[in-house]
């Protein structure tokens, strides 16, 4: 068996580093294309060598731009690539841009297509986001749900004959990850200048277009993390950075202090480091959960429902509506009690999903 996975963003070179160790152990061909829709070194390339993932076999370099411009760069990029490999399978991670265009890519030449983490749904269709995965999950042939939330979306929406419970691969990578770090393996996150690793702190990321894009709700949040009374140490996504010169919002001041994104192994080490996280990220928010950090989320809505039982994360959409009282309490807010549970599977998602594409192309 052949298999070609699509990749280009952060989330899904950290979905990738289970999936290539799990093929690793097999005797099926395993072809890797970074799409590089994520060109920033942070977030890319770092993330290929702290993780262990091959290097890519090809790299399509499409680079920034608009949703369209960049899905259609990688629709004219990719299209030879696939043409001349001709996989048996073609597995596409997540909902990025780079998803879409590598499902519809392969649809177009009739190669069967595997959407890994499929059936997430926000129900909010100004997400880019949600474009992809809803577009993605109509187009592939097989749909590998990681929980039994998203095989009822993929259910009501008539694609039940196409969908397997495959589990949730990040599980497999973080507490992989989560164990090397309490074992020592690596050193102390590279945490923003003014943040002591040994005192209390919440770890933060912003970057979703509809937080971002907007001058004033750009401010208000940045606002909202200034007057938090536990320092913040700020990991910023290219995005927030060139938005916030652009709007004039300064990020540096208050209780924030702004760093870069980290490699994998460094960001479980600075959430298992932190008494909190506040974020916009879904793969962020989930891994808050397996680490077992409580999570307080910048959207009106999430993906991991199961994220929000016994109040490990909670929802906040405008911190200013909630008040600063409130607010404060909530994002500064002690680990619940209540256990966790394991509804992302048992950390061997991975070895799963390869048997599942080997079982359905025979």
């Amino acid at each position: 068996m052949k298999v070609v996975s699509v990749v280009g963003a952060r989330p899904q070179l950290v979905k990738l580093a289970p999936i290539a160790a799990a093929f690793s152990r097999t005797d099926h061909e395993h072809f890797i294309i970074h799409t590089g829709q994520h060109y920033d070194a942070d977030l890319s390339d770092v993330f290929f060598t702290g993780l262990g993932i091959p290097d890519p076999d090809v790299h399509l370099g499409v680079g920034s731009g608009s949703h369209g411009v960049q899905t259609g760069a990688v629709l004219a990029a990719i299209d030879p690539v696939l043409e001349r490999e001709k996989p048996d399978w073609v597995l596409v991670y997540g909902d990025t841009n780079s998803t879409l265009a590598g499902a519809v890519a392969a649809v177009k030449q009739h190669l069967p297509v595997a959407h890994l983490e499929a059936g997430l749904r926000s129900f909010n269709r100004r997400m880019p986001e949600e474009h992809n995965r809803v577009l993605t999950d109509h187009a592939a042939d097989l749909l590998l749900a990681p929980t039994e939330e998203a095989m009822r979306h993929l259910a009501a929406e008539g694609l039940a004959a196409r969908s397997v419970l495959a589990g949730d691969v990040m599980v497999d990578v973080c507490l992989r990850v989560r164990d090397t770090v309490r074992a020592g393996e690596h050193g102390a996150p590279t945490l923003p200048e003014g943040i002591d690793p040994n005192e209390p702190y919440l770890l933060a990321t912003l970057h979703r277009a509809e937080n971002t894009d907007d001058p004033r709700r750009l401010a208000g949040l940045v606002a909202a993390l200034n007057e938090l009374p536990v320092p913040v140490a700020l990991l910023a996504h290219p995005r927030l950075l060139v938005r916030a010169e652009q709007h004039g919002v300064k990020l540096d001041q208050g209780a924030v202090r702004v760093g870069r994104p980290l490699p994998y192994a460094e960001m479980v080490a600075a959430v298992l480091g932190s008494v909190g996280v506040v974020t916009d990220s879904g793969g962020l928010q989930k891994e808050a959960y397996l680490l077992q950090r409580p999570c307080t989320t910048l959207r009106p809505e999430t993906e991991w429902v199961e994220t929000l039982d016994g109040g490990w994360n909670h929802l906040v959409p405008d911190p200013q509506e909630l008040g600063r009282p409130a607010w404060v309490e909530l994002a500064t807010r002690p680990a619940p009690t209540t256990p966790t549970g394991t509804p992302y599977g048992d950390g061997h998602a991975a070895d799963r999903v390869v048997e599942i594409l080997a079982q359905h192309l025979a």
